[in-house]
């Protein structure tokens, strides 16, 4: 990734998440009209974004590293692996590319460009389901990091595929993402007064995520490197 000058990998920040939220939100459109049934349109909304998730961060880690998220870049940020001039960077993008993909829906479906939704998610529940959507996000980007790097993005796309329907909020875990949300009022949206709770969550996730892995992934590396040492008997 830091072979790459930061203008590109900026780009590719803003190109990903922007895709990322045209596709949660251009197929939540999609089935709402296809469908009446929600959990059918929840599952068509469910298989695209999984399966968009492989796609892009595939693409585009190499470059960036596919955070397309700030809580992600909030992590790396405290682990040392993204300067704060970088990552504070990397979270502007990601909401002006999340917006964009917003708009860009809205024209492809020929709604109005700019929405505000009334879609109400609120509450302890709901909050409750943001922090753990988010810290077993962080945690399966750590641990495959950690041990299956090839295979980061199959991990993540196949968790969030499962988040959308294990948790009560359908696993935003995303704040640039719940943002972009909260400019649509269709099947995805999120009303604005309702962001602070989110992201709030999805922060407090994350930073558990981290103190998880801190302690847990380090303290399997070196109980392998004191086996790896000790003297044969």
């Amino acid at each position: 990734m830091n072979s790459f000058p930061l203008s590109r990998r900026l780009v590719a920040e803003a190109l990903g998440t922007a895709v990322l939220v045209a596709t949660v939100v251009g197929s939540g459109i999609m089935a709402s009209k296809l469908t009446s049934d929600t959990a059918v349109a929840l599952l068509a909304n469910t298989l695209a974004t999984g399966a968009i998730l492989v796609v892009l961060i595939t693409i585009l880690g190499p470059i960036s590293g596919a955070h397309f998220n700030p809580v992600v870049s909030l992590v790396f940020a405290l682990r040392r692996k993204l300067n704060a001039t970088s990552a504070l960077a990397y979270i502007v993008v990601q909401i002006v590319g999340g917006t964009a993909g917003t708009i860009l829906v809205h024209a492809m479906f020929e709604l109005s460009l700019l929405q505000t939704s009334t879609t109400i998610r609120s509450g302890g529940a709901q909050w409750l389901a943001e922090v753990t959507a988010t810290f077993g996000l962080v945690f399966v980007i750590l641990a495959g990091l950690r041990f299956r790097s090839e295979a980061v993005a199959w991990l993540v796309g196949l968790y969030i595929t499962a988040a959308y329907w294990f948790t009560a909020s359908t696993s935003f875990a995303n704040p640039a993402v719940a943002i972009a949300r909260a400019l649509t009022n269709t099947f995805a949206g999120i009303r604005p007064i309702d962001l602070p709770g989110f992201i709030i969550a999805e922060i407090l996730g994350g930073l558990l995520a981290v103190l998880l892995v801190s302690w847990l992934l380090t303290d399997a590396h070196n109980a392998q490197t004191l086996t790896e040492t000790e003297p044969a008997p």
